[in-house]
């Protein structure tokens, strides 16, 4: 049986929510077409599906960018604390429909769309995943090769990023010298202070080596080139710690340039300007990819700013805090140290340094447990040393949480127990939460309509209001349009799966799934 039989069935799809006026629809469609034409120079005899999709998205960014200006004034006016959420996981491909949503524009768009163009496409992900002969593959990532809609460029904020080298007694300091350097230009993504940062390198051609000069180019902007690298070979895992060292190397001169801009020449000058820090700045560090944020904060106060170790740490460990995500140990990264001492050689001593300190702090506390100081030391020694970036995460933040009250339990009391009765006021539980608007608005539309004939729009903002729905749990009319919607539902995947898999599935039967991105190291969650 087919669910979308007609024209009639397909403009169904379009939302009984908030009808769109005339005046709305046009504005949506003359936005379209001027972006279309001016901004792609492309008309509909060449366009591409692709075409319509940066022209929507640039129609509907322009309803965006006035709001994040005043955003922006009222951030530079009133200089409130800001939060800085450093993770290595994007995922832009819903950027479009969210932010139709949040925008409340989606029914115009919508209107627009079918009176137009009608073949628009709303999403484009990190790359299109699938499985041939039970293994699981990566196809190429469109956005890169294309651009992206949701991505402003900030040239005029070049800031060099530095990797190897060696590290020189300079005075009563050391400094990080010799380096190599890659060049990153901010991006702010969807106008939403996400950052992602492109690597430009500039060499030096005055010895004519031209072809070196390439050669070099092409190993720096490799650092962005390949997302997730598989680092089960020495390549690939120096190339993920590269990432995430430029991630939070080019994130934090970004955040202490903005930092300086509200702070007065004097304050800058006498080093009293960082006693604030942390009052303006929360850095969280999404599980131990952005770890490296800590050593990379301490050396920029103390071998950049001159501050002292004590007074450097003390902010460090007010700025930051860190999320856990998982228990699995294979999800906890651990570093080689022949890698860090090669690539990052400051970083590691100040890394030494910490763990010098916190193993003090244990014995202090414990002592004579040195099975405890092993066990608890950021220097793993058992085979090949590596460095433990949780327990560095956990040591140089404030605190420490995880995203459910039974991981955060465990976290407590089995995984992290050792630091947890080393310093228990750090741990703390954040329940994640959900987006009803992507959950239920986006992917169950049909529900959605059938909800807001019953209870109007306000849920949208307002989940609690779903609460109302109670009334009508025994009213068979209710009863029987939820169960035609979870019924179509059905259908629609089960004719997905013949199309794209040949495998028949009754729509009559229950269905039991999870749909979830796959990783290397979560696939016992699939």
């Amino acid at each position: 049986m087919s669910v979308l039989k007609s024209d009639i069935d397909k403009r169904k799809q379009i939302s009984v929510r908030g009808i769109a006026d005339v005046e709305n629809v046009t504005t949506v469609k003359k936005y379209f077409n001027r972006h279309l034409h001016f901004t792609l120079v492309k008309d509909r005899n060449v366009a591409t599906p692709r075409d319509y999709y940066f022209a929507l998205a640039y129609a509907v960014r322009d309803n965006l960018v006035s709001r994040w200006i005043r955003t922006q004034q009222h951030y530079f006016e009133n200089d409130p604390k800001r939060v800085y959420y450093l993770s290595l996981e994007y995922y832009m491909g819903r950027s479009l429909q969210n932010t139709m949503i949040n925008l409340g524009i989606q029914s115009a768009i919508d209107e627009a769309m079918y009176q137009g163009v009608r073949r628009t496409q709303y999403e484009y992900g990190i790359f299109a995943q699938k499985i041939k002969n039970g293994e699981q593959t990566e196809e190429p990532d469109d956005w890169l090769r294309y651009g992206n809609p949701w991505e402003k460029a900030r040239p005029e904020y070049m800031i060099p990023v530095n990797f190897y080298g060696r590290v020189a007694e300079i005075g009563k300091g050391k400094k990080w010298v010799d380096t190599q350097s890659a060049i990153d230009e901010a991006m702010y993504q969807n106008y939403r202070r996400y950052l992602l940062f492109s690597v430009l390198f500039f060499p030096a051609v005055n010895d004519g080596d031209y072809i070196q000069a390439v050669l070099d180019r092409n190993l720096a902007e490799n650092i962005s080139r390949v997302l997730y690298p598989n680092d089960n070979n020495f390549g690939g895992k120096e190339l993920r710690l590269k990432q995430e060292y430029f991630m939070c190397a080019a994130t934090l001169q970004d955040i202490i340039r903005r930092f300086r801009t509200s702070k007065s020449v004097a304050e800058i000058k006498d080093k009293s300007a960082f006693d604030k820090f942390p009052e303006k700045v929360a850095i969280q560090l999404n599980d131990t990819h952005p770890s490296l944020a800590i050593p990379e904060l301490m050396r920029v106060l103390v071998d950049v700013e001159g501050l002292e170790w004590d007074k450097a740490w003390d902010i460090t460990v007010k700025t930051c805090a860190y999320t856990n995500h998982t228990v699995l140990p294979e999800a906890l990264e651990r570093w080689p140290v022949t890698l860090m001492e090669n690539l990052l050689p400051r970083h590691m001593q100040i890394i030494y340094h910490i763990n010098f300190l916190h193993l003090q702090n244990v014995l202090a506390k414990f002592p004579n447990d040195l099975d405890r100081m092993r066990r608890m030391s950021l220097i793993e020694e058992d085979g090949d040393k590596r460095v433990n970036m949780a327990h560095l995460s956990i040591v140089g933040s404030h605190a420490v949480n995880g995203v459910a009250f039974i991981h955060s339990e465990i976290i407590k009391h089995d995984i992290f127990r050792d630091f947890y009765e080393l310093t228990p006021e750090k741990f703390q539980n954040k329940t994640n939460g959900i987006t009803p608007r992507r959950w239920l608005l986006l992917c169950n539309p049909s529900l959605a309509d059938v909800i807001a004939e019953k209870i109007g729009e306000d849920w949208i903002i307002h989940l609690e209001q779903l609460a109302q729905l109670k009334q009508y749990a025994k009213d068979p009319a209710f009863q029987r349009e939820v169960f035609k919607v979870k019924q179509e539902n059905k259908m629609k995947l089960a004719q997905y799966i013949e199309k794209e898999y040949h495998i028949k599935v009754n729509a009559a039967s229950i269905f039991d799934m999870q749909v979830k991105r796959i990783h290397e190291y979560r696939k016992d969650n699939c």
